[in-house]
């Protein structure tokens, strides 16, 4: 009998173990997607704004059908007037999150991002202007974004805080690298102004570029990059 129940508490830990697991991984599955941009809303984010949509559309044609009968067609004909002052209204509220997915940030957007929001931010205009991009570094206070674009450009995305100096005295990068293959580009973006010493500093380093906040909102209203800054 013990036997038996050791052996039964021992496949029951096994498969909660393994149902464990898999939700670890879905969870990392869906971070990883939603740090790309591609991983759309769950149901219980738009089942409130869905259920909102269905009554008032009931609601809309049980009152025109009612008004027509008691009024005449004035009743549609004011429906349409007030429709089309509502329509514009909530579009432009629904539109946002639709455009920063597309990779197109407002100048107070991109001014409100923390570290990580504006690493997502780079993300996202970097696919827009097709790039490959690998999800940012998990490090919250100043990740890293790596992208590749299909004409064989390397691109590494490092953020400077505002009022922090640049990073002189960042380590070199010991990673093994293939041989024949040149170190990627280094972009380092600020949302502020970079100072005549930012700017000494970056000359002084082959293959480090700058981006200041002029910059940046500019990529973020649509320019490309490659507009922006000398990819060579």
């Amino acid at each position: 009998m013990t036997s038996w129940r050791s052996t039964t508490g021992s496949t029951t830990g096994s498969t909660t173990e393994g149902q464990l697991s898999r939700r670890a991984r879905r969870r990392e599955a869906v971070r990883l997607l939603r740090a790309q941009g591609r991983h759309g809303p769950e149901l219980r984010e738009v089942l409130p704004a869905l259920t909102g949509c269905v009554l008032l559309l009931c609601a809309g044609v049980a009152g025109l059908v009612v008004g027509y009968r008691s009024l005449g067609v004035v009743v549609p004909s004011v429906f349409l007037a007030l429709l089309a002052v509502v329509v514009p209204v909530v579009v432009g509220r629904l539109r946002p999150p639709a455009r920063r997915r597309r990779g197109l940030y407002t100048a107070e957007e991109i001014a409100e991002l923390d570290a990580a929001g504006l690493a997502l931010a780079v993300c996202r205009m970097l696919r827009r202007d097709g790039w490959s991009v690998l999800p940012p570094s998990a490090e919250r206070v100043r990740p890293r974004v790596r992208a590749r674009h299909p004409r064989g450009n390397r691109l590494e995305v490092a953020f400077r805080p505002v009022a922090e100096p640049l990073p002189d005295e960042d380590p070199p990068d010991l990673r093994p690298r293939r041989a024949g293959t040149e170190p990627p580009l280094r972009l380092i973006v600020h949302r502020g102004t970079f100072t005549d010493r930012d700017a000494r500093w970056a000359r002084h380093r082959t293959g480090t570029r700058l981006m200041d906040g002029g910059l940046l909102r500019r990529w973020a209203d649509g320019t490309s990059l490659e507009r922006l800054i000398d990819l060579s």
